[in-house]
């Protein structure tokens, strides 16, 4: 067969193309497959305790219980159903009881099987692993105190640390935020970060706790995350820890650090310049909002500056295997009355905790919708509506996404119309996202990803191209 491209000049176009290939697959690595937490709770370094866990966990379950001592209760407030759940409460509770009653073929149906399927597994949720994510917050839940203050509770949070790291009390990713690397800070930030690792350290005979980070808020330029870097040479060393232990992630709280003095965005730099040590981003809504010139009233969630700075950071490190986080919901689901109250104060308490509950789930199911699939709590009471939101983001696609996915592998990628909607190879990979994040949140089981025909051996592939060719293989 005739051909124009000499063998000589065919080896070096494809040397020159396999070089290029492999350098852009090191900067895009694709999702990390390790677990994502759906949270990360701030609290101030000074109230933290080895038992955290336990006490943010019966809080937030006695809150939601409170509020929610049914599922037609939390569907009040919510509205996944679309259904009008009666305001007299023995009219309730015949529907609630009715729906109990069916069948179970027929309750699967039910438009109130989301609600209900939601409302247990948060209750689950809340007793077995409440906390996913915590920070000892050194920053703003912390405040300008006492330079012997500080220490001290460095030292003192370093202690509890290493206590529940010995009773295996600690939630399954713990960290600390410490103060900015600003001018004013900067010192104050590296003397906290100095104490408590010295001190947890030494207690712990050089160990750190599973899935550790140091946050790093308010990063506006390169030198701030490399003098953390050095921060962490510095004190592996001293340790004789193995190098790169010391893991961070930033905080994206400034117009800045979306567009730098020379009109670009500095996000991948920042995270070159961690030397591998970056694993997450972390977006700071109301400082942004109030960077970018907004009054109090509209620093939100949902405001379009957020949203613009969101696509930002995920065009400037997708596909790099950094992790993003939204941001925080301000308004607390707690009641304004508190001791002996009259049957109008809770009615009162309960329908301020229901308007907050819609606003946190909202926001967080608009940050799901953009793809970001974890945030900041607060407070215990905020718990329930995340895990709220987060199960039903992904339980009311399920019987779609299991049908598509299904039809689409047998047809082992050939492009397929699945009922009004053309799926493709990147769709296939699309869907096998949804089921990854809807088991790596508890949303899903084991047995509802089998249901689409792939193994759990197929799924750890974490790649649709991968599963394809392993049945190409056995075809």
């Amino acid at each position: 067969m005739n051909q124009s491209i000499s063998k000589l000049a065919l080896d070096e176009i494809l040397l020159k193309l396999s070089a290029a290939n492999k350098a852009f697959y090191d900067i895009y690595p694709g999702d990390r497959s390790a677990r994502q937490p759906v949270h990360t709770v701030y609290g101030g370094a000074d109230l933290f305790t080895h038992d955290i866990v336990s006490k943010m966990g019966k809080s937030a379950l006695r809150s939601f219980l409170t509020y929610a001592p049914d599922f037609l209760e939390m569907e009040r407030a919510i509205g996944l159903s679309e259904l009008e759940i009666p305001i007299d409460e023995n009219e309730k509770i015949k529907l609630r009881d009715h729906f109990l009653a069916m069948p179970a073929e027929k309750r699967r149906t039910s438009k109130l099987m989301l609600p209900y399927t939601v409302y247990t597994k948060v209750i689950d949720k809340l007793n077995r692993e409440p906390l996913e994510d915590f920070r000892i917050d050194f920053e703003d839940g912390f405040g300008n105190r006492s330079w012997e203050e500080e220490d001290e509770v460095a030292k003192k949070a370093a202690e509890e640390c290493a206590v529940g790291m010995e009773m295996e009390l600690l939630p399954p990713f713990i960290g600390i935020r410490i103060k900015p690397f600003t001018e004013e800070l900067k010192i104050r930030g590296i003397r906290t970060l100095d104490i408590f690792l010295t001190h947890l350290l030494k207690r712990t005979k050089g160990k750190l706790p599973e899935n550790f980070v140091v946050m790093l808020p308010k990063v506006s330029i390169t030198e701030q995350v490399e003098a953390l870097v050095s921060c962490f040479e510095e004190i592996e060393h001293h340790h004789n820890m193995i190098p790169g232990s010391l893991k961070m992630e930033m905080m994206v709280e400034t117009t800045q650090a979306i567009m730098n003095a020379d009109g670009l965005n500095p996000l991948r730099k920042f995270v070159l310049a961690s030397k591998g040590r970056m694993i997450a981003t972390a977006f700071g809504t109301y400082d942004y909002t109030a960077s970018s010139n907004i009054t109090a009233k509209y620093q939100d969630m949902g405001h379009d500056v957020c949203d613009f700075a969101h696509q930002v950071m995920k065009v400037a490190l997708g596909g790099t295997g950094i992790w993003l986080s939204d941001g925080a919901t301000n308004v607390m689901p707690i009641g304004p009355h508190r001791g002996d109250l009259s049957i109008e104060q809770l009615a009162e308490n309960r329908s301020v905790v229901h308007r907050n509950w819609k606003i946190a789930f909202n926001h967080t199911r608009h940050s799901l919708y953009k793809g970001i699939y974890q945030g900041w709590d607060l407070n215990p009471a905020q718990f329930p509506m995340r895990y709220a939101a987060v199960y039903s983001f992904f339980l009311e696609s399920y019987e779609e996404a299991t049908e598509r996915l299904k039809i689409f592998v047998e047809r082992a990628a050939r492009a397929t119309l699945t009922g009004d909607v053309f799926d493709d190879a990147a769709t296939g990979q699309g869907l096998l996202n949804y089921f990854l994040r809807g088991l790596n949140c508890g949303a899903l089981t084991h047995d509802d990803a089998m249901a689409t025909g792939l193994t759990l051996e197929e799924f750890k592939t974490r790649s649709f191209l991968r599963i394809l060719e392993g049945r190409r293989k056995l075809s």
